[in-house]
């Protein structure tokens, strides 16, 4: 099984789902999930098997059934009632949990990404191979992916320099990229991923190759820029966030007058790389 079939479980019609705008997250009924893995005939059952295995997680002190939402969702009868819900990290911790020969191959499969996952600890190198693999299988020019492979090495320069001045992964790290990118694009991460009409989808892997040329220079700048400055603070790690961002949308606007194009597109990766056609327009 591969990612590909994995993920055609969360597609299915009959499963409820939900999108979360402010914390760009999916959130699917789990009563649905279970129904399908378990064979189950009617909702009723399904919700009685939920039950037992809720409350067997919960004895076992399983922090994914704690910290699962519940959400008002269509009803079978009609009717918008409150449903346990839970994003993708949660659901695929919870069909390990399910004895059921339908669950066997998602238990293989995340086995077969966590294996993965480590080799690409110890030899980084596999991480791009297998990026350029999953490029080329969704149709990406060769062009296009060493276009965004770069964007990934310039990615990890800035990040290191992040690291080096104290800012934390997680929060101050997207806070820092959103501020480069209203910088040289005039839009924040959440208004450029919807002018692309994106939701969960990876921004980068929407742009065409003339955005990616802006946003690695934003982020090249940034980290110059901050290895000559020394920011001691997040404060100062936002106002080189800023500054480096505008030396990208410097050159964007002479760009843009000189060609009489905007290099900011609405067109996203199923726009510009459409099923059937292999090559990604630039």
């Amino acid at each position: 099984m591969n990612k590909e079939t994995a993920i055609k479980l969360f597609e299915q019609k009959q499963i409820r789902t939900q999108w979360n705008e402010d914390n760009e997250k999916w959130y699917f009924s789990i009563v649905d999930v279970i129904a399908i893995l378990s064979d189950q005939a009617t909702y009723q059952g399904a919700r009685n098997y939920w039950k037992v295995l809720k409350n067997r997680l919960l004895k076992e002190g399983n922090e994914t059934v704690t910290n699962c939402n519940r959400l008002k969702m269509l009803a079978a009868d009609g009717k918008m009632r409150l449903t346990d819900v839970a994003d993708t990290e949660q659901l695929l911790r919870l069909i390990q949990s399910v004895p059921s020969p339908k669950a066997e191959p998602y238990k293989q499969w995340l086995a077969k990404v966590g294996t993965e996952r480590i080799d690409e600890i110890e030899d980084p190198e596999l991480a791009f191979e297998r990026a350029m693999e999953t490029y080329l299988k969704k149709g990406y020019s060769k062009d296009w992916i060493n276009q965004r492979l770069k964007s990934i090495e310039i990615r990890k320069e800035l990040t290191d320099e992040w690291d080096e001045r104290g800012v934390k992964e997680g929060l101050e790290y997207s806070i820092l990229t959103n501020e480069i990118t209203k910088a040289w694009s005039g839009f924040s991460i959440k208004k450029y991923k919807a002018f692309k009409n994106l939701k969960k989808e990876n921004l980068r892997d929407n742009m065409t190759n003339l955005e990616l040329v802006f946003n690695m220079l934003a982020e090249a700048s940034t980290t110059e820029i901050s290895k000559e400055k020394n920011p001691k603070n997040f404060e100062e790690n936002k106002q080189v966030a800023k500054k480096g961002g505008k030396v990208a949308k410097a050159a964007r606007v002479q760009l843009e007058k000189t060609t009489g194009k905007k290099v900011l597109t609405k067109q996203n990766a199923k726009a510009i790389n459409p099923p059937g056609n292999k090559k990604l327009k630039k």
